[in-house]
């Protein structure tokens, strides 16, 4: 207030300097882009973002946990378990079989009947693309659950671009039907032997797979108002 007691006096109020862009008046200097982005203004990561490969190592026995019980029971239910199995890794806390593409139905099957096993749920059924790090690129993954033992198990295997081919496994858990579809739509894997494999996502005559590593990130029409999304790099950058 000020000394007369009726006029208000403008003043910062203590700690209140956040160094926040809206503080500083509209002519001052500002970052360029998106928390600051310089170059071509890309905030998507896509741009400039550069990641080491994803190296698959195996785990060395014991696995720990209820691993190797695991990996023991599959290997005494399923023939030619060493034929199927590509990889055991253990990360994080969690066991990860990479299974060849051509037995992952039978894998499954030995996973959800097998007494000592009992995997009885398919949770999820999602695709990943690791673009330029090896001929298969596109991985399938797997997360089973045991709820007769309180267990989860991770399934993974890995087909090519060009022949992204891998069996359904509807026939054994029903719930991965509408799961395949996305992971169809999205990555263009193709599930053999689903009962329906359509598109969920995209339109019928949508062409593309939108979730692959090499599909534009910008200037798709929006077809019910005839614009265009552009590239990041040729996106307005605000000040």
């Amino acid at each position: 207030m000020s000394e007369s007691g009726n006029v208000p006096v403008s003043a910062n109020p203590v700690g209140a300097q956040t160094g926040a862009p809206a503080e500083f008046p509209p002519a001052s200097p500002a970052q360029r882009g998106l928390f600051g982005v310089q170059g071509t203004g890309d905030t998507s990561g896509f741009g400039g973002l550069n990641r080491r490969r994803p190296t698959i190592v195996d785990a060395q026995r014991p696995y720990g946990d209820y691993f190797d019980e695991v990996h023991d029971a599959l290997v005494e239910a399923h023939p030619g378990f060493e034929d199927a199995i590509e990889h055991v890794v253990v990360d994080r806390g969690e066991l990860t079989l990479h299974i060849k593409p051509e037995r992952i139905l039978e894998v499954c099957r030995t996973m959800r009947d097998d007494p000592a096993l009992r995997f009885e749920l398919c949770s999820s059924v999602s695709g990943v693309d690791y673009l330029a790090t090896d001929e298969r690129r596109l991985h399938i993954v797997y997360q089973l659950t045991s709820m007769t033992y309180r267990r989860r198990v991770r399934l993974e295997t890995a087909v090519s671009a060009e022949a992204p081919r891998v069996p359904s496994v509807t026939s054994v858990y029903p719930t991965a039907d509408w799961q395949e579809r996305e992971a169809y739509d999205m990555f263009g894997v193709v599930f053999e032997g689903h009962p329906g494999l359509t598109r969920i996502l995209m339109p019928d005559d949508w062409e593309g797979y939108p979730q692959r590593k090499d599909y534009p990130l910008g200037g798709v029409p929006v077809e019910y108002k005839g614009a265009e999304i552009p590239p990041p790099d040729q996106r307005r950058s605000y000040q």
